[in-house]
């Protein structure tokens, strides 16, 4: 997934973003609301993660303006408002979850997970796929019973493939998703993911379609 994180706090900011990176995902980071409408209007973001107290602003006004206009992205609010009628208003503004600061580095891992299955149209964590047993929450996948180790990147961009089965995804969009702006990718970089994948779930685990792109392959 790529990932716009909103987050005024330098020290937690990277945390979050250096949680997210080891997580194999793509992230943004942002400290106000100004630079945010700028990232939102240059990139598709899969996520959110939303600070409500910003230098130039409210988070819940910028979260209501989002989804006014029919944007749909899903929204983590990450803040130290931790009344009742805090998280109700943030909720009820169209914020998908709601995470009181402090918080557990692993928990908001699994939350990202969890809001990502639900708006990928399968919030079940255990997914099938021929020989392959896919364990989204615990991020482990078993081929013919034995247990497949990936790296971060490996699982992303498979993770990528499953969301979006029978779907053909080019390089460029592949690249968007695994690495933020400022990352600086290699020509072939794709290619070699692709070639690891097949060599560890099998060769037919994702199909070529010369010039156009990848897709997940048939069970």
């Amino acid at each position: 997934m790529r990932i716009l994180l909103i987050e005024d706090d330098t020290t937690l900011g990277a945390a979050v973003r250096d949680q997210i990176a080891a997580d194999g995902q793509s992230v943004d980071w942002v400290t106000r609301l100004d630079a945010a409408g700028d990232a939102l209007r240059g990139a598709s973001y899969d996520l959110i993660l939303l600070d409500l107290m910003l230098p130039d602003g409210r988070g819940i006004g910028f979260l209501k303006a989002l989804r006014a206009r029919g944007d749909v992205t899903p929204v983590i609010i990450l803040t130290a408002l931790d009344q009742v009628s805090d998280r109700i208003e943030g909720l009820n503004s169209g914020a998908d979850d709601y995470l009181v600061k402090p918080f557990d580095l692993s928990e908001l891992s699994a939350r990202i997970g969890s809001v990502a299955r639900r708006y990928s149209g399968n919030p079940n964590p255990i997914v099938t796929h021929g020989a392959l047993a896919i364990d989204l929450a615990a991020r482990s996948i078993h081929r013919d019973g034995k247990p497949v180790q990936l790296t971060a990147r490996e699982w992303a961009l498979f993770e990528a493939f499953l969301a979006r089965p029978g779907q053909l995804l080019s390089k460029p969009q592949l690249e968007d998703k695994l690495y933020a702006f400022d990352t600086e990718v290699e020509s072939n970089t794709i290619e070699v993911h692709v070639s690891r994948l097949r060599k560890k779930l099998g060769p037919a685990v994702i199909e070529t379609e010369r010039g156009m792109g990848y897709r997940l392959g048939k069970p």
